[in-house]
């Protein structure tokens, strides 16, 4: 035990740790991911924090963590982590991650919300996949994000300097696909009045995004397939292949194994898309992160209006209890509904579409507890608190109970009825 990152760093001169668990946060001139860039070469570190967000989560999978948690969580959960980390063969030995060729200066907002436990464990992926060159396959339902992760992935990579070109490939017929991705000739068609690169070249040594890939026809699959195996494409018309090196990720709302199974999906291709799969949880499964969410919106609506606005606790938990099937992207556009109709500075209940004022969804809203306690879920009380301070400033002075009243300005006596309150044993008692 440690109480701060530099006695931790004296105590890892001395001696020899089979594994490191530090928060992130620990209130002194280093944090957790200085101490883990000191000891990840002699034991795996696992980090802990209370803000689990996806930067963090990039930095300290980067910077070697073998592992990243966010409170609140399990006991059984660390203790889990702690014995797989510690029966990794060759434990005293933790492999660095592989160094991005370059990053910008500061990462870029990626827009992702959220701190449910499902949305942390898609950070830790994010953080993992992203250094590579593999492919990846963001599945999910319709809204709930899918560019934004891809867009995140691609700002954490060596990539991340070069393009990031996205096509969706729903909104185009196979003919218009195919030019748009590979380009054309001069007169390869009408209206070719000239040569022309296509999206995937455009995105040569960057990040190309597949929106929708599961909408594809059957052709355009064996010409996707043959051009992620050789990484060759050929223009519509052209007699010669070109070459590229574009990463590419791909997106479907569709269950692929199923369209496998029923034959409207090349097998072959979906497992060329899918060598690392992410899931993007819809709102329904993750409604600590509705406020979260509703208050980022609002912020950028209040924008819009030009003034300052706030939910009433009613709204906010009507907005936790909706189900949400257009996932994020329709809580956006209810917000910004929302804010056009608020009449002062507060966002009511009545304010909110009408499909979210039935009886089912005001029961839901009404039996739930308020949402801002989701947002602060992993808070301590002011009591807890109480209790810390006590502790550290007992430990600070060796137990000296006159100091000890000195630093905290109370006297003796109160500091016993303190002690006894919070189960706390004096020296000599």
């Amino acid at each position: 035990m440690a109480q701060t990152p530099e006695r931790a760093s004296e105590l890892a001169e001395s001696q020899t740790f089979d594994l490191v668990v530090s928060d992130v946060n620990l209130e002194a001139a280093e944090s957790g991911l200085d101490l883990l860039r000191k000891m990840r070469d002699k034991c795996p570190v696992v980090l802990v924090t209370g803000f689990g967000t996806l930067e963090t989560a990039v930095e300290a999978s980067r910077e070697g963590a073998w592992d990243f948690i966010s409170k609140p969580f399990k006991v059984e959960e660390v203790t889990a982590i702690a014995r797989r980390a510690m029966e990794k063969p060759g434990d005293s030995e933790v492999e660095e991650q592989p160094a991005p060729e370059a990053f910008t200066a500061r990462y870029e907002d990626a827009g992702i919300t959220g701190r449910a436990p499902s949305m942390i464990e898609l950070y830790k992926e994010i953080a993992r996949v992203a250094p590579s060159r593999t492919t990846v396959l963001i599945t999910g339902e319709s809204g709930t994000g899918k560019e934004l992760v891809a867009r995140a992935i691609h700002k954490h990579s060596p990539r991340a300097l070069r393009p990031f070109v996205a096509v969706n490939c729903g909104a185009l017929t196979e003919t218009l696909l195919e030019a748009e991705l590979f380009g054309h000739t001069r007169g390869s068609f009408t209206g070719a009045t000239a040569d022309r690169k296509g999206l995937w070249e455009e995105a040569e040594e960057g990040t190309l995004f597949l929106d929708e890939v599961g909408e594809t026809s059957p052709a355009m699959q064996v010409k996707l397939l043959r051009a992620l195996q050789e990484s060759e494409i050929r223009r519509v018309g052209a007699s010669r292949n070109t070459r590229v090196n574009a990463r590419v990720i791909a997106a479907t709302n569709r269950d692929l194994e199923k369209e496998v199974k029923a034959g409207t999906f090349r097998e072959d291709l979906f497992y060329r898309l899918s060598v690392v799969t992410l899931y993007v949880p819809p709102l329904r499964e993750r409604r600590s992160d509705i406020p979260l969410l509703a208050e980022r919106f609002l912020r950028a609506a209040s924008q819009n209006v030009g003034r300052r606005l706030y939910f009433s606790p009613e709204a906010l938990n009507l907005l936790a209890a909706y189900d949400w099937p257009g996932n994020v992207r329709e809580l956006e556009n209810a917000i910004e509904r929302a804010a056009l109709h608020a009449r002062g500075t507060e966002v009511v209940a009545e304010d909110l579409p009408a499909k979210m004022q039935t009886g089912e969804v005001r029961m839901r809203a009404a039996q739930s507890r308020s949402p801002l306690s989701a947002i602060y879920a992993d808070l301590i009380s002011l009591d807890e608190l109480e209790r810390r301070y006590l502790i550290h400033v007992l430990e600070a002075v060796g137990g000296n109970r006159t100091r000890a009243a000195e630093i905290l300005h109370i006297d003796r006596r109160t500091l016993y009825r303190m002690a006894e309150r919070f189960g706390i044993k004096l020296d000599g008692e």
